[in-house]
């Protein structure tokens, strides 16, 4: 027992009690409201794929290619992405990827002429933006479209490239970016377990 002449021993006061007060019995600390960075799921990125001409025998990297976009603007000024945009208001993240595809590349994806197949990819990569300490949970979405369907590029992008898929991982600006082409490749290959569950019906999603 410390009497009013000795300063409180380590064990009664200071850092290390303040640290063990907001833990519990296991040494865990149950409550971290205000702690830490932020956490945010308002941002969907949707990549564009077409087959190619080649035969169905070959490898589905080179069956396919995947649509990149040149940003305009900061913070990505001048890398290559998918379409990629941020969800606004109350609609739903499928709503908000259905509506920036047609927003930055003129894609309506409720088309079926035009996207002969929308699927949300199962994965979702975290990714943390030190510049204003926030860490992004991002769903992530796939659309294949017809072989002759081109991009009408808004004003966020200078120009697009379709790369082939065994090359996009490589020319891929982001490591979650690069892990989920390999979802959108076994999704792509027609054969994957997981397909017909994660595929949309673009009909019933209402956009704004």
């Amino acid at each position: 027992m410390n009497t009013p002449n000795q300063p409180d021993s380590p064990a009664s006061s200071g850092p290390a009690a303040a640290d063990r007060a907001d833990r519990d019995a296991r040494g865990y600390r149950p409550d971290a409201a205000g702690r830490g960075a932020r956490l945010r799921a308002d941002v969907i990125d949707v990549t564009i794929a077409r087959p190619t001409r080649s035969p169905a025998s070959a490898e589905v990297g080179d069956r396919f290619e995947v649509l990149q976009l040149q940003r305009t603007r900061d913070p990505l000024k001048g890398t290559w992405q998918p379409v990629m945009g941020h969800i606004d208001g109350q609609e739903s993240a499928t709503a908000a990827a259905m509506r920036e595809a047609r927003e930055e590349v003129g894609l309506n994806i409720a088309d079926p002429a035009a996207c002969a197949a929308f699927w949300a990819l199962e994965q979702v990569h975290p990714y943390f933006i030190s510049a204003i300490d926030c860490v992004v949970l991002s769903p992530r979405f796939l659309a294949l479209v017809a072989p002759d369907w081109t991009p009408s590029l808004n004003h966020e992008h200078a120009a697009h490239r379709w790369v082939l898929l065994r090359d996009a991982s490589r020319l891929s600006t982001w490591p979650g970016q690069r892990a989920s082409l390999a979802e959108v490749a076994t999704l792509l290959a027609g054969d994957s377990i997981e397909g017909p569950w994660l595929k949309i019906d673009p009909a019933k999603i209402t956009i704004a």
